[in-house]
């Protein structure tokens, strides 16, 4: 019986393990699945304003003391350099190898209070080394997400999280606020009042459009929310739900989960020997038409995750030294690929093809069925030039999209084919079905590939802007 990560791929290899895993699909707990339909909901996005609720589907990690600076600088890529009181952060942490573990946003909400906001593969990095790194004035606690399947019972979080997004936005939010609103810098922080409660708030924009995210109080979710929907009524605002949100970064560009690169190394064995038989990295499920006996060609540098413009070396981290000796040039990119109509109507109609074939499901409006997704992009003569990691459909710009990486001299506009559904029918994971692989043409295009997004989106991997 394992005991731990460690002991468990001691046991067998972890890409079988995690392409076999039975945890099921990765769900947005909690938050109701539609409010009015996915649809409709996109297009708020696009054209009137939305309210997303982020309140249960990520960790929240609590720093506080005055080495939880000295933590941060020792684990993430990005400079601290400039990291002042009311300001947030993506925080991008790498293995002694130089590969990402994950990504999600740090607040920095008090002189020496931090919040670490994302995915648990960062957040479960930031805990070991803030319990094992030998930080004696450090206090380092978590809120974990919410249970996936909660069957009824209470959950509660210490935030509630909500977003304010859209052309409409600012309106909604002027008029929260009772008249004219400051429209700070890109991630810095302030505070306004909603409902009579003081809310904290950060310059945000995730649609294109400036908007806020804010939070407070989990005790207060019911009510902050309830008054941003009465007050976004006359602007079109719509509540998305959990089906609905997390397509948004097929049109803004972000890949939210791909492989923590932790199943090797024997600097990150300590790491693996402190997480647990039913922690995310243990559990997690990999999916896709790539297949690789090697765990290592699943992992990504920050270059091809589009954070290159984040690395500093302004300070130690772990995975400098890896860092500074990679070519940035050799590295492959982050693009869009726009699939082609025909062939995604073809995976669609086979589920009325009596007598076969059945091609992998692709679910609306999100088609992923893994923690982490790598479907093999191939080129004419059939060679593997990139993964397809996080795929679905965008009905406002009518197409199938996904988000991925290709080998840096392949041109935007060239036509690949995406290798849609896992080989032999399929694997054993409990989100799978017997199914068979089929190719789907698709076009490299940018990230992002909504033009308003490109054009209007203030800061981060989508512009370059330096964190």
């Amino acid at each position: 019986m394992a005991n731990n990560l460690q002991e468990l791929i001691d046991q067998q290899n972890p890409v079988e393990m995690l392409r076999n895993s039975q945890i099921g699909s990765y769900i947005y707990p909690v938050v109701p699945a539609d409010f009015q339909n996915w649809i409709k909901e996109q297009q708020a996005w696009r054209n009137t304003a939305v309210l997303y609720d982020q309140s249960h589907h990520m960790d929240n990690v609590f720093l506080k003391g005055s080495d939880a600076i000295k933590l941060i600088s020792a684990t993430a890529i990005n400079s601290v350099a400039n990291f002042a009181v009311n300001k947030a952060k993506q925080y991008v942490p790498t293995t002694e190898s130089g590969h990402v573990i994950g990504d999600g946003i740090l607040f920095r909400e008090a002189e020496d209070e931090y919040v670490y906001v994302g995915r648990a593969p960062a957040s479960n990095w930031l805990m070991f080394h803030g319990e094992t790194g030998g930080y004696s004035n450090l206090d380092i606690t978590v809120d974990r997400r919410s249970p996936s399947r909660p069957y009824g019972h209470s959950v509660s979080r210490q935030y509630y999280r909500f977003q304010i997004q859209g052309p409409n936005a600012w309106a909604v939010i002027e008029k929260l606020n009772g008249g004219p609103l400051e429209k700070l810098g890109f991630f810095n922080m302030s505070t306004m009042i909603i409902a009579g409660k003081e809310v904290r708030t950060l310059r945000h924009g995730m649609a294109g459009a400036p908007g806020l995210e804010i939070w407070g109080p989990y005790a207060e979710h019911d009510e902050i929310r309830d008054a941003i929907v009465e007050a976004g009524a006359e602007f079109g605002l719509v509540p998305v739900g959990s089906r609905a949100y997390p397509s948004n970064t097929l049109e803004s560009g972000w890949i939210p989960s791909p492989l923590p690169a932790i199943y090797t190394g024997e600097a990150e064995r300590a790491y693996r020997e402190w997480l647990g038989v039913d922690s995310y990295e243990a559990t997690g499920t990999l999916a896709g038409s790539f297949v690789s006996d090697n765990i290592e060609d699943y992992y990504m540098t920050p270059w091809e995750l589009g954070y290159g413009s984040f690395v500093k070396f302004d300070h130690d981290f772990i995975g400098r030294d890896a860092l500074e000796k990679m070519n940035k040039d050799d590295q492959r990119k982050k693009v869009t690929l726009a699939w082609n109509a025909e062939d995604l109507a073809k995976v669609w109609g086979s589920l009325l093809n009596v007598d076969g074939p059945t091609y992998k499901f692709f679910d609306l409006p999100l088609a992923n069925y893994g923690s982490a997704n790598y479907d093999s992009v191939v080129d004419a003569d059939g060679t593997v030039v990139g993964f397809s990691m996080f795929t679905g459909y965008s009905a406002n710009e009518k197409r199938g999209l996904s988000l991925g990486v290709v080998d840096p001299n392949v041109p935007e506009g060239t036509e690949l084919k995406v290798v849609w559904g896992e080989p032999n029918g399929g694997t054993s994971k409990a989100s799978v079905e017997k199914h068979e692989q089929t190719e789907v043409r698709a076009v490299v295009s940018p990230v992002p590939y909504s033009t308003v997004v490109r054009q209007s989106y203030q800061g981060g991997w989508r512009t370059g802007y330096q964190s």
